[in-house]
């Protein structure tokens, strides 16, 4: 009875892909929610922690969600990883950014975050700009 049951199952299943390929499976992946410490920005709107989800739609605290949602998305899509930091051998301008900061936890794209921002050189200042408006823009 029971290979009976087995090979019923297996004609179904077969059956009901034939010429479809293989059945979806349910995505159960959780949605992008990170927190955005930022301080010394000198803009004290840009400057405290700010909540965000992206799951379909933006949500949370973050003054600009809708455009952080979009800019991880397309980060997503080119496959980048925003929060890894600079290179140890990256050569990097010695220009100064200011002294604003930024810490970034959560989840993306499945992935634990736990990642920190600053504007001390070159090289960290395009790692913050290539993460507005996540990050708030703070040139002056």
């Amino acid at each position: 009875m029971l290979r009976h049951l087995a090979l019923a199952t297996l004609a179904t299943t077969a059956v009901g892909t034939a010429g479809f390929g293989p059945l979806p499976l349910p995505l159960f992946a959780s949605p992008d929610t990170l927190k955005v410490t930022v301080a010394e920005s000198g803009y004290p709107n840009a400057d405290g922690t700010f909540e965000l989800t992206c799951d379909g739609r933006a949500g949370g605290n973050h003054p600009a969600r809708e455009d952080a949602c979009e800019r991880l998305g397309q980060l997503a899509e080119e496959g980048a990883n925003p929060f890894g930091p600079v290179p140890a051998d990256q050569l990097c301008t010695q220009v100064y950014g200011g002294p604003a900061v930024a810490h970034v936890t959560g989840t993306w794209q499945g992935r634990t975050v736990d990642a920190r921002f600053s504007r001390a050189d070159g090289c960290e200042i395009d790692r913050w700009e290539n993460l507005e408006p996540v990050l708030p823009l703070v040139r002056g």
